[in-house]
């Protein structure tokens, strides 16, 4: 464990959240940053294929290259 410094706004909201919760002030706050990370990593996601999608050739590119793996599903299981 280690201090850091927040403001008392955030530490009343910690505390009720937690008091709510029935757990540890560090569990939201560990919660709380793993939910930043997630959301930073799909906002990255979405910028990346903004990217790709701005760019015809590459656009046209990967939906064909999705259209062939598409094609792959359900290969030889149709009847199951």
């Amino acid at each position: 464990m280690t201090t850091m410094r927040i403001g008392e706004k955030t530490r009343a909201v910690v505390r009720e959240l937690a008091h709510e919760r029935g757990v540890a002030m560090h569990e939201i706050i560990d919660d709380a940053v793993e939910l930043y990370r997630r959301q930073q990593i799909l906002n990255a996601t979405n910028e990346a294929y903004a990217a790709l999608r701005a760019d015809p050739d590459a656009w046209r590119d990967y939906v064909a290259e999705f259209e062939e793996w598409d094609a792959t599903l359900l290969d030889g299981l149709e009847g199951l």
